[in-house]
C-alpha cells in the first residue's frame, strides 16, 4: 500500500499542476475492476501503474467482448524536448499461443497503430480514418472467431485485416469526396 500512497500523491500533484481541468477520481483497484464491469462507459481514461493496468485492461477488454479488440500504449516520461518513448501493442500482447495459426484478431494491433498515429506521430485525422475503417468493417459484419456469434462466418486474421483495408479504401474515398 506504500507504493499506492506514493502513486496517489504524485498523480494528485501532477493533476493540480498540469491537468486541473480534467476530473480526477481515485479508486482502489478492486473497486475499479467492479466499476469497469458494472458501467464501463463512465471511464474515458484510466491512469494506473503497470501491474494494475494489466489487470484492469484485461477486465475492460471483456466489455468489448475480446482481448483482441483493444489497443494499448505504455508511455515513457517526456525527454527534454517533450518526446516520449512509447510501446504500442494490443492488450493481449504477442499471444504466442496462437501465433501463426491465422486465428488472432488483428483489431487490437490495428487500433494500436491508430493510437500511435494520434499520440506519437501527431496525425489525429489519419488515426480517425483508421478507427472509422475498423468500425465500418465491424458494422459490415466482419468477425474473427473471438467475437463471432455462434454459427456466424469467422474470418481469419488475414481476412479481417483485408476487411479493414477494404473499409479504409471506402472511408478515404468518402473523405476525398467531401474535401
Amino acid at each position: 500500500m506504500g507504493t499506492s500512497a506514493l502513486w496517489r500523491e504524485e498523480v494528485t500533484a501532477l493533476h493540480e499542476a498540469e491537468f486541473s481541468d480534467v476530473e480526477l477520481t481515485h479508486l482502489y483497484v478492486d473497486n475499479a475492476a467492479m466499476q469497469i464491469v458494472r458501467a464501463p462507459s463512465q471511464f474515458d481514461v484510466m491512469v494506473t501503474c503497470n501491474i494494475f493496468g494489466d489487470i484492469l485492461s484485461d477486465c475492460a477488454a471483456m466489455a468489448s467482448g475480446s482481448l483482441g479488440m483493444l489497443p494499448s500504449v505504455s508511455l515513457g516520461p517526456p525527454d527534454r524536448l517533450g518526446r516520449r518513448k512509447a510501446l504500442y501493442e494490443p492488450v493481449h500482447g504477442s499471444a504466442p499461443d496462437i501465433a501463426g495459426k491465422g486465428i488472432a484478431n488483428p483489431l487490437g494491433s490495428i487500433l494500436s497503430v491508430a493510437m500511435m498515429l494520434r499520440i506519437t506521430l501527431h496525425r489525429p485525422e489519419d488515426a480517425a480514418l483508421l478507427e472509422k475503417a475498423v468500425d465500418t468493417a465491424l458494422a459490415a459484419g466482419a468477425r474473427t472467431a473471438d467475437i463471432a456469434e455462434p454459427g456466424a462466418k469467422r474470418l481469419s486474421t488475414q481476412e479481417m485485416g483485408d476487411a479493414v483495408l477494404s473499409a479504409l479504401d471506402k472511408v478515404v474515398g468518402k473523405e476525398r469526396e467531401h474535401a
